[in-house]
């Protein structure tokens, strides 16, 4: 998880989060949380990373739209990056 962009780990957590994560519905969530439009030529490209990074995998909901969901491995990243910032983020909290 090292390796990926702030970017490419929300979108594994939106990935993660969305009953039938596709594109749209992935853009839309991803530009909620930034406040302004993430276009196309952002998400499609980082899709593209974390699912050849074998965390996310890629499959067809119909002939136009792709759907997304998280790998075992991306699950465990997921866990082992929220193990992580609670080292810190926990003392905040307390």
């Amino acid at each position: 998880m090292y390796d990926l962009t702030a970017f490419q780990r929300d979108l594994l957590y939106v990935v993660a989060g969305l009953d039938e994560p596709h594109g749209l519905a992935i853009k839309e969530e991803l530009e909620d949380y930034y406040e302004k439009e993430v276009h196309h030529g952002r998400l499609y490209p980082n899709l593209d990373t974390v699912v050849e990074k074998g965390l996310v995998d890629k499959g067809q909901l119909d002939r136009r739209t792709n759907v997304y969901s998280l790998t075992q491995r991306g699950q465990r990243e997921l866990e082992a990056r929220r193990e992580w910032e609670d080292q810190y983020v926990a003392e905040l909290v307390d």
